[in-house]
Order: C-alpha cells, then sequence, then structure tokens
C-alpha cells in the first residue's frame, strides 16, 4: 500500500478523481513520468514548444489539478510542466525526504535533468514555495525566474494550527470542511466553480491522505540576501497558517531583486493572481 494514504480503497478514490479533472487540462496536453533517485515523479506538460518553460510545484496535500483555474491561460504563453511533488496526494513516489535537506533539490535536479531542461523559471505554492526557493538558492544557474505564492519557510508558521488540524479531522466531514475554510480562507459562498469543485477534491484528499505534520524550517536572513533570481512573491495578510507579515518583513530586506505583494483581505488561497504571475514571468529581462 501507497504508505501517505490511509488506506487503499482510499487511495483509489482519490487518483479516480485526479484523473478525471486532469482530463479537463488543454488539448495536446501530455503526462509524463520522470525516473528519479526518490522514485518516478509524474509531470503534466502544456503550452507551445518554443514559449518559456515553467516548473510548478503544488503545495502539501495537493497535486496538480490546483492549477486547472488557471491553466488555460497559462498555457497561451508559457511551457508548463505541473510536477506532482513527491509524498503527496498526486501520481508521483510516495518519498518524504527531510524538509531543509538536500534531497529536495538533488531531486528536482533529476526532474529538470529528465526533462531536458537546463534552465527554466519556477511557480511554487505554500509547501512548493519553500521547496522552490530552496532550489532557487542551490540552484541559481537552473532558475530564470522564481515565483512565491503564500510561500512556507519564510514567515512563521502560525502557532496552533496543526494542533487544530488535527482536531478538526477528529470530527470527520464536517471537521474537514471547516478545516479546510478555516486554513485556505475561502466562504463556501465566497467561492467560484473552480474553487468549489477543487475544494470538494480537497476535502475527498484529507479524508483519505496522510499529510506531513512536521513544521518547514525556516530560511535563514543570509539564505534569503542570496536570493539571485528574480523573484515575485504574493501571500495573503490574513493567511491563517502562515504569518505573511513577517514574510514581508523578512523580504523587504532582499532589495530590488524581489518584488513583495501582500494582499490585505486575502489568506492563504489566492485566487485571480494568474495575470501577476503571467506578467512577470513574460516581461522582457532587465540586462543593466
Amino acid at each position: 500500500m501507497n504508505s501517505v494514504y490511509r488506506s487503499e480503497t482510499g487511495r483509489d478514490q482519490v487518483q479516480a478523481r485526479y484523473r478525471e479533472l486532469l482530463e479537463r487540462w488543454p488539448d495536446g496536453t501530455r503526462r509524463l513520468r520522470v525516473p528519479t533517485r526518490e522514485g518516478e515523479t509524474f509531470v503534466v506538460n502544456c503550452g507551445p514548444g518554443d514559449a518559456p518553460p515553467v516548473v510548478m510545484l503544488q503545495g502539501s496535500g495537493a497535486n496538480a489539478a490546483m492549477w486547472l483555474p488557471d491553466v488555460e491561460a497559462y498555457a497561451q504563453r508559457l511551457r508548463l510542466y505541473a510536477v506532482d511533488v513527491i509524498g503527496e496526494p498526486g501520481a508521483s513516489a510516495p518519498s518524504r525526504p527531510s524538509l531543509g535537506s538536500a534531497a529536495y533539490a538533488e531531486w528536482l535536479d533529476d526532474v529538470l535533468d529528465g526533462l531536458n531542461l537546463e534552465r527554466a523559471a519556477l511557480v511554487g505554492v505554500s509547501l512548493g514555495g519553500a521547496l522552490a526557493l530552496d532550489y532557487a538558492v542551490r540552484r541559481p544557474q537552473r532558475v530564470d525566474r522564481l515565483v512565491l505564492l503564500a510561500p512556507s519557510g519564510i514567515g512563521r508558521q502560525r502557532a496552533g494550527f496543526l494542533a487544530k488540524a488535527v482536531l478538526l479531522q477528529l470530527l470527520g466531514d464536517r471537521g474537514r470542511r471547516r478545516l479546510l475554510s478555516s486554513a485556505l480562507g475561502v466562504r463556501a459562498d465566497h467561492a467560484g466553480p473552480h474553487d468549489q469543485e477543487l475544494g470538494e477534491f480537497a476535502l475527498l484528499v484529507f479524508k483519505h491522505f496522510q499529510p506531513r505534520l512536521d513544521r518547514v524550517p525556516l530560511a535563514d536572513d543570509t539564505t534569503l540576501a542570496g536570493l539571485v533570481p528574480p523573484t515575485l512573491v504574493i501571500a495573503g495578510a490574513q493567511d491563517s497558517m502562515l504569518d505573511s507579515k513577517d514574510t514581508a518583513r523578512r523580504l523587504s530586506a532582499c532589495g530590488p531583486n524581489v518584488e513583495m505583494r501582500l494582499l490585505p483581505d486575502t489568506g492563504h488561497y489566492l485566487p485571480g493572481q494568474a495575470q501577476a504571475v503571467l506578467d512577470f514571468l513574460t516581461k522582457p529581462a532587465h540586462h543593466p
């Protein structure tokens, strides 16, 4: 049995729904399986072959389906490689290396090599943001630009959220629904069609998936100061999981290479940011 799930039946239900959501990606989308030192990694690829390549890393408890609301817009101008992070409820290997070690960067080396990408932009959400930041610091020569959306690993994780998550899980479907609303900062009656659909998928995932409960290590000041690629960071000031004001404060010392946008009335979930991401990833490079 895949050890990141509570049962084989639950795993099969999640994967079946995941495959249905992948059918909604643009025509010409390819599903790739890349061998790595951590096991096989699943990648969803679409967009023009001559467009700038962008590697996308989802957050914890998610998979490439999370990009569905924006994939049509992105695929018009970018060559997307949506990577299912290992150890998460996607179609990649269940391996979970130590967070903060070099293991995830080495895994991404294998992924980029397997995709024949010498360099690419990285877009990461939450845990995926922490992994993208870590890779950009360790491998600046391979990262063209960096976009971090509600990234873990910079601002403090809010005390008590993990304990609350465990307690709400004990309340079954009702608790998971409250947890999702609290974590993402999205009320069901304010959600759009894609949000509702993906919200229901997230509830299915967390009914059967066993998330990592260890904290994401915080990048130190020297690491942040050494960030080389042009970087866009977008976070919600009302994030219940992460202290986004602390994220903004720490990044303010990184100079003009890092653009920080703190959205005042937004939580951990950041809808409607596709245009900002597209503009950043496609603007002409500045050569001093």
